[in-house]
């Protein structure tokens, strides 16, 4: 169409986000960021280990309901994803969590997703077909190493004048987020072979609204816990992080993986429905996280401060 999206989406897009992002985080920060090891193990195995498995669990038992089959195999498909490259870090910006943390792992989980997210979709799917990692690498790390580096070294040069004009970043990362979901969506529903029926589309909708809701309280539980070492902003990257699933990854991935499927179209949908719902509920979210790790902070504050002496 006019809008060009194998280009403009597909690469121009999503490097003006990370540029963006190179732009508008401190250096200091992201460097700090590289050495929370046990945060990045976390998010990464609740992503790609323990988020598939629940699903394929969850999948048996859905298996003798009327639910069309592909678009079950679609669920599989998200579970399989690794970690987005834009909401995760707009929404733990939008709260004030650690945006470093959510940074490094939305990166480092889009390269350990050109590798893993194929073979879990073989191992749970069955799909058998060659996937080209080169290219699919190199497409990453032009689209989002290179432009986050980039924006890292610009912010040098323009820091005093970014502290000063303060750029609406988050709103800029928003408008482009919301172009690539319309894309996404023309994409797939253009498709004339396309066949939902209602029940399962919307049984489908149900349940990745509550996937995701019991999943951000599960991670939400897990990084709360009293032996827990992450500070309240980690735990904000964390659950959106580990629950958010990539889409502009995702969609291209499909694409390879069941290239010729003559249902591939389907098992798009649960996908497409996951994005967007995800960037909502996170949305929605956002006041109530955000004033939870205001006062979970102030609190921590205060334990921290030394007492005062006791006057005898």
């Amino acid at each position: 169409g006019p809008l060009k999206p194998e280009i403009t989406i597909t690469y121009i897009a999503v490097s003006a986000i990370f540029f963006n992002s190179g732009l508008s985080l401190k250096t200091e920060e992201l460097t700090s960021a590289l050495m929370h090891v046990k945060l990045h193990l976390f998010v990464q195995i609740f992503t790609l280990v323990f988020f598939p498995t629940a699903i394929w669990v969850f999948l048996q038992l859905l298996s003798i309901t009327p639910i069309n089959e592909w678009l079950l195999k679609g669920l599989q498909t998200v579970g399989c994803m690794p970690p987005p490259v834009s909401s995760a870090v707009i929404l733990t910006k939008a709260v004030g969590g650690n945006e470093a943390a959510a940074i490094f792992n939305s990166a480092f989980g889009s390269f350990l997703g050109i590798v893993i997210t194929p073979l879990l979709l073989l191992l749970f799917l069955g799909s058998s077909s060659s996937v080209p990692f080169t290219s699919i690498f190199s497409q990453l790390f032009m689209t989002v190493v290179v432009p986050l580096i980039i924006g890292q070294i610009v912010r040098r040069y323009i820091k005093d004048w970014l502290e000063r004009k303060k750029p609406p970043f988050g709103a800029i990362s928003s408008c482009v987020l919301l172009m690539i979901i319309y894309s996404t969506f023309c994409d797939t529903f253009a498709n004339p072979n396309i066949d939902l029926d209602k029940f399962s589309l919307i049984i489908i909708v149900f349940i990745i609204f509550s996937v995701q809701m019991s999943f951000m309280f599960l991670t939400f539980l897990f990084s709360t816990r009293n032996n827990s070492t992450f500070t309240p902003a980690d735990t904000v990257a964390i659950v959106f992080c580990s629950t958010h699933k990539s889409l502009t990854l995702g969609i291209p991935m499909l694409k390879i993986v069941f290239a010729g499927y003559e249902h591939l179209s389907l098992i798009s949908v649960p996908l497409l429905i996951y994005h967007p719902a995800q960037i909502l509920l996170g949305s929605l979210l956002v006041p109530t996280i955000k004033s939870w790790m205001v006062s979970r902070q102030k609190a921590l504050k205060l334990t921290r401060q030394p007492k005062a002496p006791v006057k005898v």
